[in-house]
Parts: structure tokens; sequence; C-alpha cells
């Protein structure tokens, strides 16, 4: 593959193997981005000649601005992540993450097994200076536009510092993608008063209130989406719950509602008549809008998109790969650490 440092494209590695539909998808997203995006480079990692056919019957080829870089190996959805690091080292998701480390890639895109490309991420491109744990950030819709909540799964048990790292890289992110200079920064906690809450919640509202960050309080689970902050930080085992426990909420709702409209012809007639307001409402609330979580804290750019993702959401995950090479997020999060985490830590 010839060197693109020379050019003013962006490039970005698609793991083409990855998610519940592989190339399917991500060949098909490839193919319909580029169209849109004329300063985009996009690089398809994975089986050659399974990509290949994939093009041709999306009457898709291989150009300057569409390659194909072989690989393989596939990451499999129940992959342990040990075992995709130590025995499918040229697996689309490697070799995705390799290009990125080697310059011939700004981001990497994956719908693959998030254990494995998170532990592959972090072993490949590294911490920037400061962080101990890199997280993952995704953005929800609310009833007044949306928020970004970190971290959702990364880590389990997070300190009181590793939560203020987190409120640092959500800050840069909503700030760089939002254009949003000072965005707000909550605590997720059990109750909004200062005596809420376990003693790392505490503190870690201790060390947010020391540094510069637009610090602004506990926020509860509903008022994520009711009372939104620009920035919702959290320990990764609660975020996840929490992203999960909605996810189902909004399934169940829209179950119950399609359930209602076809009760008898009189509901159906109903549904005919509201079909603008649903779509509209629908529209605000698809979760494909929403496709791309950041991992945060890495020398590098990689997005998770999720596993069930089509080619819209798929695509949705390639824009936001896009707009943080734009914005170049991992120097900023570089040099916002460089002050506000000694400050706080050194103030405490």
């Amino acid at each position: 593959m010839s060197d693109n440092n020379n050019n003013n494209l962006i490039v970005i590695a698609l793991d083409a193997m990855g998610g519940d539909y592989g190339p399917d998808v991500t060949v098909s997203a490839a193919v319909h981005i580029l169209k849109r995006h004329p300063d985009l480079k996009l690089i398809l990692v994975g089986d050659e000649t399974l990509l290949k056919t994939k093009l041709t019957s999306l009457d898709g080829n291989v150009n300057e601005r569409l390659q194909i870089e072989h690989a393989s190996q596939t990451v499999e959805m129940d992959d342990k992540p040990s075992h995709a690091l130590r025995k499918k080292k040229d697996s689309s998701m490697r070799v995705a993450i390799n290009l990125v480390k080697d310059g011939l890639a700004q981001a990497a895109v994956s719908a693959g097994n998030t254990g494995a490309l998170m532990a592959t991420a972090r072993f490949v491109l590294k911490t920037l200076p400061g962080i101990d744990r890199p997280a993952i950030c995704t953005t929800l819709p609310t009833i007044s536009g949306h928020t970004h909540v970190l971290d959702l799964g990364a880590n389990i048990d997070s300190s009181a510092e590793h939560l203020l790292e987190f409120a640092v890289m959500g800050s840069v992110l909503t700030s760089a993608v939002d254009d949003n200079p000072n965005p707000t920064v909550s605590l997720l906690n059990i109750g909004e008063e200062e005596i809420k809450g376990n003693e790392r919640v505490k503190e870690a509202a201790r060390l947010f209130k020391a540094c510069s960050l637009n610090y602004v309080g506990f926020i509860e689970g509903d008022g994520i989406y009711m009372n939104p902050t620009d920035v919702v930080v959290c320990d990764g085992f609660i975020g996840n719950v929490m992203l999960k426990a909605s996810e189902g909420v909004a399934k169940m709702f829209a179950g119950y509602l399609k359930a209602e409209f076809k009760r008898n012809m009189f509901t159906k007639l109903i549904a005919m008549i509201s079909m603008p307001v649903l779509k509209a409402f629908g529209k605000r609330l698809d979760p494909r809008s929403y496709n791309g979580a950041s991992l945060l804290g890495l020398n590098g750019i990689v997005v998770k998109s999720h596993g069930g993702a089509d080619d819209y959401a798929f695509g949705k995950a390639i824009l936001e790969a896009r707009q943080e090479v734009i914005k170049d997020v991992p120097n900023m999060i570089r040099t916002e650490l460089e002050g506000q985490l000694d400050q706080a830590k050194e103030d405490n």
C-alpha cells in the first residue's frame, strides 16, 4: 500500500470484517460515505478476495480513495481479548489499528468485539501521558439535544482519579465535536445532594472542583435525559448497565407503541394519521444516528461501532472518526491533561 501522508485526504482504516454483518455492512457504508465526503480516503481491512467481491456487487471499485489491506484473520464476537491479542496478530482489527500506529491512517473504526478492540488498541497505540485507563464515550439523545457519557464499559472499577481523567477527556471531546468551548460536566450519582453517594464519587467531586472543568455537580440517572449536561461521567460498570437498561426501555416503549396501534382498525387509522409525527419522533430517538463510541485516552483515534449496526449507522461511526481527526482530539486531550490533572491532584 502506498504512503498517503503526502495528500490532504483524511485516511480512516475500517475493520471490514468486524460486527454482526461484516462486509455486508462495512463495505456498503464505505461506498456510500465516500460519495458524500470527497475529503475522505477509506482503507478496507480484511479478506481481500471477499472484499473485492462485495465491492463488485455494489458497483464499487478499488481506487485512490478506497483501498484494500489484506488481513488473514477475523476477531470473533465471542473471542476473549487475551486470545485476540496473542493469537490473532493478523486480524482485520489488529491490522486496522496498526495502520494508525504506522501513520498510514489517521483513525480506525471497528464494529467488532469491544473487549478485544480496547485491549488491542491499548496494546498497539498505548495511552496518552497522564492517562492510566482509556474510556469509552458515546453520545445519547436528551430532551434538549444530546449528551456525552463515559465510561461505558472499558473500566469496571474506577478510582476517583480515573473519573477525573474521564471528565477531562469527555470535556475535550465534547468541545471538539460540538464546537462547545466550555462544556458542562456532571458526575452520575444516586442523588444530586453533596451528601449522597459513595466515598469514591465524593472524592471525585472534590477533584472536579479543584480543576478548571466546568463542573456543575451530581446528576441522577433520569437527569441524563431530562436535565442534561454536556458530559456525564461514571464508572464503566455503572455506565454500561445504564446504557443497556436505557436501550431496553426504548425497545420496550417502541414495542408497546406498535402493539397499541395494531390493536384494531380504529387504532390503525390513528397510526396512519399520526405517521408524520411518529416518523419525526423515531428519527429523533433513532440510535443509529448516535452510533460511534470513542475510545478516549489513546495515542490515536479509534471509534467503536455497535456490533449490530447497519450501513447507515456504521457510516455515522466513520463520520465520528472523521470529526475527531479534523479536531485532532488526542492532541487536544494531551494539552488539556498537562494542566488540569496536575493542578487537581496537587491541590488535593
